[in-house]
């Protein structure tokens, strides 16, 4: 039964009734409060669903962790100041040593810089509440995992960097940058990096109970967790931005029209040489998102339990915001779904 629902998805147009396997899925799973909360939106041409499931509301923000990476990638990109081909020290004279100096924006943005995802004080970091311009500092200095271009490792630090290069190029800091460049033009109007000027009470929180002890999930993390005020308004370009599913497929959307510019187009095309895994600027692609996504697809997913995908081809999107985290959440919610959608 679900292969057959699966393959009349994939090949026929998007109806109320072939999304019901979906929402069987998710009131199920919210009934039994994993996740507590969620929303879905999948779109196709003229077919536009939105559905909130358990404690979620149709609007409801959710802090959408990775998700926020190629949100940072379309702030830089859009100002119109950077090839990526430049070697980022062009931007970070601190990025100093032979290697260090020849990362490329592209590398950055393509998780190839030899960057690590986290730095190794990142806990220390949590822990002491530091500012992000801790974060920063040690990203100039931290060691390589391997020679820039040379291997594909998911770096959140390559994209800390990317962001101080657009908040270099357009005088402001990231926050009010990403509002001006990304959300205003696309009136995502209940989207922010960091909390903003809202009080934790207006975003969804996070069943922390259920993520990695690394992230947080016990009394002595209580202070630096995802729904700590200190992570909620740290604003981190990898993985700090709020938003709703409409003003995700907002942004997923912008790219088939190339509402923010044709520089950015690079964003959804390959950027990495064979055999490095295929990754565009900011953005996943591809069957990495999920199985039986075409190759043109692009996407993300975030470690809070959110995922979200474009296909240019059919004009189809899909946005699953949750309140569970990913390791639980991405084996029993998120791609389950997104097969069902696919």
């Amino acid at each position: 039964m679900l292969r057959r629902s699966l393959l009349s998805l994939a090949f026929a147009p998007l109806t109320q009734n072939n999304i019901a396997p979906l929402e069987k899925l998710l009131l199920t799973a919210a009934a039994q409060s994993r996740p507590r909360a969620a929303v879905l939106l999948i779109r196709e041409r003229n077919f536009n669903y939105l559905r909130a499931f358990g404690a979620a509301q149709p609007d409801s923000r959710f802090l959408i962790a990775s998700i926020t990476k190629p949100m940072t990638a379309a702030t830089l990109l859009s100002l119109g100041k950077v090839d990526p081909s430049q070697p980022a020290s062009r931007y970070l004279p601190e990025l100093t040593g032979p290697e260090r100096a020849a990362i490329t924006i592209r590398q950055l943005l393509t998780h190839t810089s030899g960057l690590p995802d986290m730095l190794p004080e990142n806990t220390a970091l949590r822990q002491r509440h530091a500012p992000l311009s801790e974060f920063v500092r040690l990203s100039f200095t931290t060691p390589l995992l391997f020679s820039p271009g040379t291997r594909y490792s998911y770096s959140s630090t390559g994209i800390l960097l990317a962001a101080v290069i657009a908040e270099r190029l357009g005088g402001q800091p990231l926050p009010a940058l990403m509002q001006r460049q990304l959300f205003q033009p696309l009136n995502m109007k209940h989207s922010t990096l960091g909390a903003g000027s809202l009080p934790l009470s207006a975003f969804e929180p996070i069943q922390v109970e259920h993520a990695p002890s690394d992230l947080g999930n016990s009394a002595e993390t209580r202070s630096w967790d995802w729904n700590s005020p200190y992570w909620r308004n740290l604003a981190s370009p990898w993985g700090g931005a709020h938003s709703t599913a409409a003003d995700i497929a907002a942004f997923l959307e912008s790219f088939f029209a190339a509402r923010l510019g044709p520089g950015l187009a690079p964003m959804i095309q390959n950027q990495n040489p064979a055999p490095l895994t295929p990754h565009g600027l900011g953005w996943s692609l591809g069957p990495r998102l999920g199985p039986g996504l075409p190759p043109t697809t692009f996407g993300h997913g975030g470690s809070t339990g959110t995922l979200c995908w474009a296909d240019p081809t059919r004009r189809r999107v899909f946005v699953l915001l949750t309140s569970l985290p990913a390791n639980v959440s991405n084996s029993t919610v998120l791609q389950p779904a997104s097969r069902l959608a696919s």
